[in-house]
C-alpha cells in the first residue's frame, strides 16, 4: 500500500506531495519481481503497466536518494520508492478558493463547496491542498482540519511543519470555537436553540455514510435559527464533538435535512456520479476562533461566502 512520503529528499512536484511504496525483502531464488516495473504493475495495478513504464521513462519514479529510476532498473527489496499520483481523466472543480489570511504559521482558506480539502480518490489537482501549495509557493503546508467536499467555508492551515502538531492540538480539544451555517426545513415542532447528542458511527452498509445508533453518545451540537423565509430557514450549528458528516446527521434526525444533501436521508448520489454544480450542499463553515498556541494571539475569522436559498 502507498502512504504519503516524509522522507526531505523527495520535494512536492507541482503541488502533489509524493507517495512511498516499500519493495518487502525477498529470499534468494525468488524471482517473483524481476524487475521494479514487475513489482509496481502487481502492488498498483490500478495505474497499468504501460503507465509504469511511462512514468519510469519520464523520470517520475524516485528512490530514496531522490534519483530517478530507469524503466529496467532490477528489483532491489528493503527499499522504498516514491512516485507522483497522477488522474489522467481529473475533472475541473469551477469554483476558487480565496485565501483570507497568511502570515510565517497560518493560512487561513475560504473553500468553495465541491473541492475537497486534499488529495485522495479521484481528485489530486483540484484539492484546495494542492491549489494553494501552487499559488502560494509552498510545498509544506498541510491541513489542520478537513470539511466535508461537499461543504464550503473555513479551513486553517499551518505552514511550518514543526508547529503543525501545536496548532492541530486545538482540534483535538474544545478550545476551538467553530459556527457553521446550514440552511434546511423550518418547523414548528421543535424550540429554539436546542442541542443534539447521539452516538454516531460508520453505516454498515454505505462506507461513505454515517448512521446514529443507541449507546453513550459520542457526538454534541447546538442549533439555532438564525432566520427563516417561507418553507425554509436559515441555521446556525455549533459542534462541540467533530465526528464525521456529525451536522448532517444531526440535522437530518431532527427531520431538517440540510438543502442539497445527497446522502441524508438517502442516497441520491454515488461518490463516482458528475457532480450537480447548480445544487450544492448549502453548509458552510462560517466561523472560527481560538488563542494562537504559538503566538499567544487571539484569532477569530469569518468565511465571505453565502448560502443560496432554494428557489
Amino acid at each position: 500500500m502507498a502512504r504519503s512520503s516524509k522522507n526531505p529528499l523527495i520535494p512536492a512536484r507541482d503541488g502533489v506531495s509524493p507517495s512511498c511504496v516499500a519493495l518487502p525483502g525477498v529470499r534468494t531464488g525468488d524471482v517473483r519481481w524481476p524487475g521494479v516495473i514487475d513489482f509496481l504493475d502487481e502492488r498498483l495495478p490500478k495505474v497499468g503497466r504501460a503507465a509504469w513504464t511511462e512514468r519510469l521513462a519520464t523520470g517520475a519514479v524516485l528512490d530514496e536518494a531522490g534519483h530517478a529510476v530507469p524503466p529496467e532498473a532490477p528489483y532491489r527489496g528493503n527499499t522504498r520508492l516514491y512516485y507522483y499520483r497522477e488522474l489522467p481523466d481529473e475533472g475541473v472543480v469551477p469554483f476558487e478558493e480565496m485565501v483570507l489570511y497568511q502570515d510565517a504559521h497560518l493560512v487561513v482558506a475560504d473553500k468553495p463547496h465541491f473541492l475537497p480539502v486534499t488529495p485522495g480518490g479521484r481528485y489530486v489537482q483540484q484539492t484546495l491542498l494542492v491549489r494553494l501549495q501552487r499559488k502560494l509557493g509552498l510545498p509544506q503546508l498541510a491541513p489542520l482540519h478537513r470539511i466535508d467536499r461537499e461543504t464550503a467555508g473555513l479551513v486553517l492551515l499551518a505552514v511550518n511543519p514543526a508547529e503543525r502538531g501545536t496548532y492541530h492540538a486545538l482540534f483535538s480539544g474544545r478550545t476551538m470555537q467553530k459556527t457553521y451555517e446550514a440552511i434546511a426545513p423550518a418547523t414548528d415542532a421543535w424550540t429554539w436553540p436546542r442541542t443534539s447528542s447521539s452516538r454516531i458511527v460508520e453505516h454498515p452498509a454505505d462506507f461513505f455514510r454515517m448512521n446514529e445508533v443507541a449507546g453513550e453518545p459520542n457526538s454534541e451540537t447546538r442549533i439555532d435559527v438564525l432566520e427563516r423565509r417561507g418553507d425554509w430557514a436559515r441555521y446556525t450549528l455549533e459542534p462541540v464533538t467533530g465526528k464525521r458528516h456529525q451536522l448532517r446527521v444531526h440535522m437530518n434526525a431532527l427531520g431538517l435535512p440540510i438543502v442539497g444533501d445527497q446522502l441524508y436521508p438517502t442516497v441520491l448520489h454515488g461518490p463516482d456520479e458528475a457532480e450537480d454544480f447548480a445544487n450544492p450542499l448549502r453548509l458552510l463553515a462560517r466561523g472560527i476562533a481560538f488563542t494562537d498556541p504559538v503566538t499567544g494571539a487571539p484569532r477569530a475569522f469569518q468565511s465571505q461566502r453565502e448560502l443560496d436559498w432554494p428557489t
